[in-house]
């Protein structure tokens, strides 16, 4: 296809338009099935509830067996993806996946379960996603950038090759990253029915559809942006070009640096070089797509903050989240399924620190219900 003015337009519609039914799905998915990273880890920590913990492994591996195969077949290059980029801030990845699941362990949810609450027509969920939003603007280019650049990022290192595993063991070893990946991806499969055998009988069946859609999801973002909306050369600048994307380059599955994309376009509404991006319309498609959900599961009802003290922690923690998820270049669906998914050692840094941070307030929180109960039982 001829890279004309009528083409670029065409293909940058499709990216932007197809992220709407994209994210629909997704917002359904998790609406009806519950699909949450945060909620795995709590689950799990608070009464050994397997179900959305194992959903999650599932995402990741069915994006990663899907992705592999798409990178192999050269459906999209993913050294363009900001996962696989040269640059390895590891520690950003760490410190601000550490902030982030602080801040999702303390809010109704991470921002893509926020999105399911808002579509559902929770209020604490809206008010927790403006707050991300509008600290990760400022973390992009505002205030909070500067401390970001000057703390976290300064602290880097840049690599010969992209930062995939597959790229850095296969160059350490000798062997072909392409062939390590794949191993990766088997051996991360192979994980997953074991322990799904594992836990047989306590797995409920929202964990497959869940885990098996969000990961089939990943694949599509990837193939929207990185395929449908590549163009190899484009008329005006004779480079590669990826249209319809924030970073022009090819993009999956993540919400903190849209969510801030969606508050420029709703602030900047006029100005011209302000447009919906895959990003946005992904945000956009999320809560639509909650809502039907919940609209026909008979879900959605009206909540608010019960407390002065909720607000106050949503607030806070949608500001962690913000700042976080900025400066670890991705949030719990970023970093923890699409970055995982790609094999990229930034992504998996982000995860460790991620779940450090929320494995630290559920350890907090246990211990201030046991010293109340103490104190309740000694009255």
């Amino acid at each position: 296809m001829d890279a004309t003015p009528e083409t670029l337009t065409l293909l940058t519609r499709l990216v932007v338009w197809g992220a709407l039914p994209l994210g629909m799905a997704f917002g359904a998915v998790a609406q009806a099935t519950r699909f949450c990273v945060r909620g795995g880890i709590a689950d799990w920590v608070t009464f050994r509830g397997p179900s959305r913990l194992f959903s999650w492994v599932l995402a990741v591996a069915v994006g990663a067996v899907l992705l592999q195969a798409m990178i192999a077949a050269g459906a999209f290059d993913a050294t363009r993806a900001l996962a696989w980029s040269e640059r390895l801030p590891w520690f950003s990845a760490l410190a601000g996946g550490l902030l982030f699941g602080v801040g999702m362990m303390l809010a109704p949810g991470c921002p893509q379960r926020c999105l399911v609450k808002a579509g559902q027509g929770d209020l604490n969920a809206w008010i927790t996603l403006a707050v991300v939003a509008l600290v990760s603007i400022m973390t992009i280019r505002g205030i909070l950038a500067v401390p970001r650049t000057a703390l976290f990022d300064s602290l880097s290192v840049t690599l010969s090759r992209p930062q995939d595993l597959g790229s850095l063991l296969g160059g350490a070893l000798g062997l072909s990253a392409g062939a390590v990946r794949a191993a990766f991806a088997a051996l991360l499969l192979l994980a997953v029915g074991g322990l799904a055998w594992r836990l047989r009988g306590r797995l409920e069946s929202s964990a497959w559809i869940g885990g098996a859609g969000v990961g089939v999801l990943v694949a599509a973002a990837f193939w929207l942006t990185g395929h449908v909306g590549f163009v190899a050369e484009h008329p005006e600048t004779l480079d590669a070009a990826w249209l319809g994307t924030q970073g022009r380059r090819p993009e999956g599955l993540s919400f903190v640096a849209p969510l801030a994309h969606t508050f420029d376009l709703l602030t900047l509404w006029t100005d011209r070089n302000t447009v919906a991006t895959f990003g946005v319309m992904l945000v956009a498609g999320m809560v639509l797509g909650s809502h039907l959900s919940a609209r026909w599961r008979g879900d959605w009802r009206l909540e608010t903050p019960r407390t002065p003290r909720e607000l106050l922690t949503n607030v806070a923690a949608g500001a962690l989240m913000g700042f976080g998820g900025v400066t670890a270049l991705g949030c719990s669906v970023g970093n923890g399924i699409t970055g995982a998914a790609l094999l990229s050692a930034g992504s998996l840094l982000a995860v460790i620190g991620m779940v450090a941070g929320a494995l630290g307030v559920l350890w907090w929180q246990q211990r201030s219900d046991e010293q109340a109960q103490a104190g309740a039982a000694a009255a």
